[in-house]
This record gives C-alpha cells, sequence and structure tokens, in this order.
C-alpha cells in the first residue's frame, strides 16, 4: 500500500531545509509528484474524521485527552489537500511506550518525529487518509490550531483569503508538501494575530 505524503504544521518564515525534512521524517521520504492538488470542500470530511475519532478513542481509550478535527478540511467551504487532519491530545507526545505501540497494532504508522518541537509526532491511519497530529496536554500549539480552525469558520473574509492564498501555492512547483506548507506560514500567522485581538 503507498501511503499518502504528510506534513508537519508550517512555522518559520525560512520553512524546513530538505535536511530537517530527512530527520524528522519515520520511514521513507516521499518527493511530490507534481504539483499539490486541492479538492473542493466535501461535507463527507466530518464523518470522515467522526469515524477515526471513535476509532482512536476505542484504542486508547482514555489516553485519549481530546481528539479534535484540524486543518483545511475542517473548515465547511475551503478547498483542501483531500486528508483529514486530526489532533490527538495525550498526556506526554515524548512518552511513546504509553501510545505509541497500541496505534501500530492499529494500523496506524509512525512518519514524524519531533523532540525539538513540542514533541510532535504525526502518524498516517489504515483506513481514511488522514494527518493524526499528536500534542502533550498543555502544548501551546493545540490553542494556535483551533483558533485558526475556529477563526476560518466564522469569518468569511479570512477564509476566502487563506483560500486564495492555497490555491496560488498551489500552482507552483514544490519538491516536498512540507514547503508547500511551509509558504502558507505568513498568511496563518497574519489570521491567528487577527483572531487573537478580535477576541481579546
Amino acid at each position: 500500500m503507498v501511503r499518502k505524503a504528510c506534513t508537519m504544521p508550517g512555522r518559520g518564515e525560512s520553512g524546513h531545509t530538505e535536511e530537517q525534512i530527512r530527520a524528522y521524517t519515520v520511514g521513507e521520504l516521499q518527493p511530490l509528484q507534481g504539483r499539490v492538488v486541492l479538492a473542493d470542500y466535501d461535507p463527507l470530511w466530518p464523518q470522515f474524521f467522526l469515524t477515526e475519532a471513535q476509532a482512536l478513542q476505542n484504542v486508547l481509550g482514555e489516553r485519549a485527552l481530546m481528539i479534535e478535527h484540524v486543518g483545511s478540511t475542517s473548515v465547511p467551504g475551503l478547498p483542501a489537500k483531500p486528508i483529514v487532519d486530526m489532533m490527538l491530545v495525550v498526556t506526554n507526545s515524548a512518552d511513546e511506550p504509553a501510545y505509541l505501540p497500541d496505534l501500530e497494532h492499529a494500523g496506524y504508522v509512525l512518519r514524524i518525529r519531533e523532540p525539538d518541537w513540542h514533541e510532535h509526532r504525526l502518524f498516517k491511519g489504515p483506513r481514511t487518509n488522514i494527518n493524526l497530529h499528536v500534542f502533550s496536554v498543555n502544548c501551546p500549539e493545540i490553542g494556535r490550531m483551533l483558533t485558526f480552525r475556529d477563526w476560518l469558520r466564522e469569518n468569511d473574509a479570512d477564509r476566502e483569503r487563506y483560500a486564495n492564498a492555497k490555491r496560488a501555492l498551489a500552482q507552483r512547483e514544490w519538491k516536498y508538501v512540507q514547503n508547500y506548507a511551509d509558504a502558507k506560514t505568513a498568511v496563518v500567522e497574519e489570521i491567528i494575530a487577527r483572531a487573537h485581538d478580535a477576541r481579546q
């Protein structure tokens, strides 16, 4: 089975170097074949999330402290790569023995390990094409991802601004999908800042 490329959340204006991408990737590094392909919003994406969230809950039980639908597939009306981004919060994402063996037994595959960025882990799923981001409880990235999602759900102007940025970047050639994700950093940070200001 060929697994789709997966990405780390874009961050840092300079983006990831190939050396960093290789260092964080578990298993074979997969260059992008052609351009990033965006799909129109699919109303089935939330259902895919709910199915996968229940499967995760069945595997981890109380160890799954939070399971959230994040990323572009979680925002109605937003175009996205047809990959459902999910966020799993555990007590300590660095403590892999506490959750990784059970996930692997259930068919999840660890693809990214980032000890120096919030101890972020990313898994691919056994059924639906997902990116499962794992963070520790109280990690600041949890709030940022949820703020970004919730703001885009309610703010038409920023949702369209982000959609236009995604479409423009998808027309460019990228060696890795991660390079595309990194290129979105500026607009993402701008929108998060606006969301924070609006909620003060």
